[in-house]
């Protein structure tokens, strides 16, 4: 009995508990170059960001293409708690366009999960477009930021491939299926080997064949090279060649948190004899798990093309990607990509150009499409 009386009188003279003090309120800001690195904090930190919400898109983007950028953020008692990057794409050829975010596979709103935060994000973005005049806002997310909004609208076109890697070479090796094993080891055999290149020259003129082959306007080595630049060690040029030094191919891949994603690439016509890609990204694949990486990223692709079937042969699971669009001046979802019929006339003529005129072309049409 003393024990509880003695108990209630503590409790009675306890002071009371101090109560949390108010937090300010949600203001909307745009980013200038002196906060870069509070931005890249934020986003290095906040589990629903990606290596496409890093600031140094906006210097990347606006310099290789002359686009126009705004990256918004809220900020709440002097700490950021939500970014949204955005550009717009303006062209009589392919539309007007406001995007999360072009040239990049992922994008949208990256929040520490409050709805105030990403509706504040969404209003600047909405507003921004009605101010712009375009056909559509885009969200690039690997998941759906408004499933129960019908005023966004979503499409199947894209998939992406990512796969959990080991830090143990022959599980990485026995994990992918035996035929695509079989050419991997092709190019071992041959003695193809792996050098990363501190330029972007010979992955510029792998990627250039590949890309022309394919009937596709190349990006500017210039944007290849402001990669390099910007990201610095996250960006790594991989280059493939035989034995007595021909190249067979390269990639460029960005490395983020655990992740590594082979982003741009291509093979020279050598790599179809020396199964060549598919070395490559065997390459890659072991020099991003003793780096620390346990996801591979195979990156986007649309459906029913040979990148896409390229990938499941790796044993990769396909995932949708449910990209956002939000319609204003358009009365129809975009519809930009090489599997459409009316690119087709198009895609044939340029496969014809001879390859230093389609380098030469290729950057001023490719800015536009985003």
């Amino acid at each position: 009995m003393n024990s509880i009386i003695e108990a209630a009188q503590a409790k009675r003279a306890a002071p009371a508990a101090t109560p949390a003090p108010a937090r300010g309120p949600l203001t909307l800001h745009l980013l200038q170059p002196q906060e870069y690195g509070r931005w890249d904090a934020f986003v290095r930190t906040c589990p629903d960001a990606t290596f496409f919400h890093l600031s140094g898109w906006q210097k990347v983007i606006g310099q290789a293409f002359g686009i126009k950028t705004w990256f918004y953020y809220v900020e709440q008692d002097g700490a950021i708690q939500g970014v949204l990057p955005l550009a717009e794409i303006k062209s009589r050829l392919f539309g007007h366009s406001l995007g999360a975010m072009p040239f990049c596979v992922y994008g949208g709103p990256a929040t520490l999960g409050s709805p105030d935060v990403q509706a504040l994000l969404d209003k600047a973005a909405h507003d921004l477009a009605q101010q712009l005049g375009v056909g559509h806002l885009e969200y690039r997310g690997m998941q759906r930021f408004h499933p129960d909004d019908a005023s966004w609208h979503t499409k199947e076109l894209y998939v992406t491939f990512r796969k959990e890697i080991t830090g143990d070479d022959e599980a990485n090796m026995n994990a992918i299926p035996r035929k695509q094993r079989a050419m991997v080891r092709k190019g071992i055999k041959l003695g193809l080997r792996g050098e990363v290149d501190a330029n972007v020259d010979r992955m510029f003129e792998a990627y250039a064949h590949s890309v022309h082959r394919l009937g596709t306007p190349v990006f500017p080595k210039k944007y290849f090279a402001l990669l390099q630049q910007t990201f610095g060690d996250e960006c790594e040029v991989r280059t493939i060649v035989t034995e007595d030094n021909r190249l067979v191919g390269s990639v460029l891949s960005f490395y983020w948190r655990d992740e590594v994603v082979p982003y741009y690439g291509g093979g020279m016509d050598l790599a179809r004899e020396v199964a060549g890609n598919d070395f490559m990204y065997w390459n890659l694949m072991q020099a991003a798990a003793a780096r620390g990486c346990r996801i591979f990223d195979f990156g986007r692709s649309k459906l029913g093309t040979g990148a896409y079937d390229f990938k499941k042969n790796w044993g990769f699971t396909a995932q949708h990607l449910p990209y956002e669009y939000k319609l204003y001046g358009a009365d129809a979802l975009p519809d930009n990509n090489p599997l459409n019929p009316k690119y087709q006339l198009f895609i044939k003529m340029w496969k014809k150009l001879p390859l230093p005129l389609a380098n030469f072309m290729g950057p001023y049409i490719v800015r536009n499409l985003g």
